[in-house]
């Protein structure tokens, strides 16, 4: 099945590793086209199968962690009939062994389209994203221990919808997005890129720093996923758009062809190989048995594609 804006998350389960892909919008792009079809590819078979998707309406851009055997689906947004959009506070978690759906605490603030990456085995972290009507700075922690959540020290850049970024080591690494142009209303591509440390101490306390540009254009929906040191980033496209791949300047939005990665451990970005066919609408890259994948996206034309991209990590 063709699918965007997808949350993706890989597992190392008793049959191996499994990719997974849960929500997200079909071939029509419609709102009636947000869809809560769920798919498990266990590496090594020929093909991809539906699973018991998580509960409740289809949502977009949701964002997925792999944590002590489990997965962790948070939030989205739904799209009415009417255009209208809601931000939803779920946390929706998946058992690999046995298929099934529990609910984990609520996000106190409700967020979509957040970068999310886990900390030390230990934290699940939240970084910024748009809750209903305004993005937020907000940094919020999942702790699946306790079943609880914390705030932690917020950006201190724009707020942003569609930034790209993970966690490597005590690096929260995030570039770009969409940020809120007041005057006259709309959503305008962000260009920067931010490193937070992790107080280990402490890790509600971040210090935050702004680092030197990143290769390429800006970017709005990146696909990247930490692998080590590093946080890798692939694809996207440089006018922010709305679910339909059509931009919020009212052209329609094109996929950009490249690769890169930050090295949070010596502060220097390296650009790695474009992938093969360039792809955006993503809610992020995964990692399965050393191997990086992009699962879905749109293609040139703003087409909804159920292509699986491998992404070389390395020059």
């Amino acid at each position: 099945m063709p699918v965007a804006n997808n949350a993706v998350a890989a597992i190392e389960t008793s049959e191996g590793w499994s990719v997974f892909s849960f929500l997200g919008i079909d071939s029509t792009k419609l709102w009636s086209g947000v869809t809560t079809a769920s798919f498990r590819w266990d590496l090594g078979s020929p093909a991809w199968r539906a699973i018991e998707p998580p509960p409740g309406p289809g949502r977009l851009a949701a964002t997925a962690q792999a944590f002590d055997g489990r997965i962790f689906l948070f939030g989205g947004y739904t799209v009415a009939e009417d255009g209208g959009e809601q931000s939803r506070p779920e946390v929706d978690v998946l058992d690999p062994e046995t298929g099934r759906w529990t609910r984990a605490a609520p996000m106190p603030i409700p967020v979509d389209d957040a970068i999310s990456g886990v900390w030390r085995d230990s934290l699940i972290y939240l970084v910024s994203g748009w809750h209903d009507s305004e993005n937020v700075a907000a940094v919020q922690i999942y702790d699946p221990a306790d079943d609880a959540w914390m705030q932690a020290t917020p950006i201190p850049g724009s707020p942003v919808f569609g930034h790209a970024g993970g966690i490597a080591g005590d690096a929260i690494v995030y570039i770009d997005g969409a940020r809120v142009q007041a005057e006259p209303r709309t959503f305008v591509l962000e260009t920067s890129s931010w490193q937070g440390r992790i107080d280990p101490a402490e890790p509600t306390r971040i210090s935050w720093e702004r680092v030197p540009g990143h290769p390429g254009p800006g970017l709005y929906c990146a696909a990247a996923v930490a692998v080590g040191t590093r946080v890798v980033f692939a694809g996207e496209s440089g006018n922010p758009y709305n679910y339909n791949g059509i931009g919020y300047d009212g052209r329609q939005a094109e996929p950009w062809s490249g690769a890169f990665a930050f090295d949070a451990a010596i502060g220097a970005w390296s650009e790695l190989p474009a992938p093969d066919t360039p792809t955006m609408d993503h809610c992020g890259i995964v990692i399965a048995d050393g191997r990086a994948f992009i699962v879905g996206g749109m293609t040139a034309g703003q087409r909804v594609t159920g292509r699986v991209t491998e992404i070389r990590l390395r020059p």
